[in-house]
């Protein structure tokens, strides 16, 4: 044991927190404001261990004995920056507090990210003065990678039977004391069950649920029901992320991540050929932050966002021609490079991967060329029925803007001397590629193109009298 009636010095989260880039909490920020009104605080099944993120531990309170309660903390998913930071303030407040345990409930394949977040952590579960344990539970979860040095640093552990397992690792094996050659036909780095794991001394139990490991802990009162079954007298309170919390913890998975910062440049690629801002833009807007927030908590190679952005620069140009050529060719190529170069460490998996090249290439190969031939095509593929039809200017017309004809956005010009005003009515005269090209509904200054038509048809009227 590691405890003392003296709370010791636990360091400060700020020293956890700085390898953050700005960019990072820059985005965080944002999120955490807009979801703020979501959630407040962890939810608990019977109340929550108090305000997470304090400074250090608090003066331990005088309790009475209806007044103390074992803190269970759920811990799921990959430990990166936001699940650390929320379990290491959810210790440091239980200091405070007439806590007698910290439970973690532990289901995690690892760590993502800067490691040092974990490493500190540890460091707070072993100098915290409530005692810190570490269940992995409930049955079918596991604790592998870096997830397994909080079992090494906590006091009490185990693992719920039957389909709970963890992973062998040197930390685990020093902490408890168990030579490698003891392990049999176990090695380092193998996942054993729990009745292996505490057949080799790795674990203290084997616990079916959380109240049966409960029980265990040192603190906790237990009586005996009717049925000769040992129960917690002592109360238990459960804490999990909040909703802002779970957002950004899910963001910061590196599939959703990469998933959430394709979709969201290519949405926005979609909306700049659609003329406006609209919910494309909208939701490409809101994808592309939050995958930026979940690119900037993970281990990202310069390379791979770079090759994703020439990627959609690349579609992007052979969309404006309507025809894919040798810049789809260098985008596709880009794009699965990108893919596979985009984690330092973290694989994503071929499921992820296959989605979203299969999908960008169909995308921007096939789906977006054909929309903009279909918005912005000239009469000669259809859109003649265009000629003569009336809107409204969106914008200014100076000589360029969008008008609106048919409740549809469309790029628009005019000629130079007959600007448009915002909100005024248009004809469409002719469509040029992209461009529709309008005039006032009336005042309409006579295009050069005009004059040369009746020019010449006057020349042809004189030549055929004369």
């Amino acid at each position: 044991m590691h405890h003392s009636s003296e709370p010791p010095s636990i360091p400060s989260p700020g020293r956890r927190r700085r390898h953050r880039t700005g960019l990072a909490a820059l985005l965080g920020g944002l999120l955490v404001l807009g979801a703020g009104g979501l959630g407040a605080g962890p939810a608990g099944a019977t109340g929550t261990t108090g305000t997470t993120g304090t400074t250090g531990a608090q003066p331990a309170r005088a309790c009475a004995g209806d007044d103390e309660f074992v803190a269970v903390v759920q811990v799921s998913g990959r430990l990166d920056p936001v699940l650390v930071d929320f379990v290491d303030g959810e210790i440091r407040d239980a200091a405070g507090t007439c806590a007698v345990a910290v439970v973690l409930q532990l289901n995690s394949g690892g760590a993502v990210g800067n490691e040092d977040d974990v490493d500190d952590l540890v460091t707070t579960i072993e100098e915290s003065p409530v005692p810190v344990a570490v269940w992995v539970g409930p049955t079918g979860s596991k604790a592998t990678g870096a997830a397994v040095d909080l079992l090494a640093a906590a006091d009490t552990t185990g693992v719920a039977q039957p389909r709970g397992s963890i992973e062998v690792t040197a930390s685990l094996l020093s902490a408890r004391g168990v030579e490698p050659t003891s392990l049999g036909s176990t090695d380092v780095g193998d996942r054993v069950n729990a009745e292996r794991a505490v057949e080799l001394g790795l674990v203290d139990t084997d616990a079916a649920a959380i109240g049966d490991f409960v029980i265990q802990l040192d603190g906790v009162e237990v009586e005996v029901n009717e049925d000769g079954r040992a129960e917690p007298v002592t109360t238990a309170r459960f804490s999990k992320l909040p909703v802002s919390g779970q957002l950004l913890h899910t963001v910061s998975s590196p599939a959703v991540a990469y998933l959430l910062f394709v979709i969201g440049l290519s949405l926005l690629v979609f909306e700049l050929f659609t003329a406006g801002v609209g919910l494309a833009g909208a939701v490409g807007a809101g994808s592309l932050l939050l995958g930026c927030y979940g690119l900037a908590s993970l281990p990202v190679q310069p390379l791979g966002v770079g090759l994703l952005l020439l990627a959609i620069f690349g579609y992007a140009v052979d969309i404006q021609t309507g025809v894919p050529r040798a810049w789809s060719v260098i985008a596709t190529v880009a794009f699965v490079l990108g893919s596979l170069l985009l984690f330092d460490g973290v694989s994503l998996s071929w499921v992820t991967l296959l989605i979203a090249i299969v999908g960008m290439s169909l995308g921007m190969l096939s789906g977006m060329p054909t929309m903009v031939r279909s918005r912005f095509s000239t009469p000669t593929l259809g859109r003649d029925w265009m000629i003569g039809e009336m809107g409204v200017a969106r914008t200014d017309i100076a000589p360029d803007g969008v008008v609106t004809v048919r409740d549809a956005p469309w790029r628009a010009r005019t000629n130079r001397a007959t600007p448009i005003a915002k909100d005024d009515p248009i004809r469409v005269v002719a469509i040029d590629g992209l461009v529709l090209e309008v005039e006032p509904e009336e005042g309409g200054a006579e295009d050069y193109r005009e004059r040369a038509r009746r020019s010449n048809e006057a020349r042809a009227a004189s030549s055929s009298s004369g």
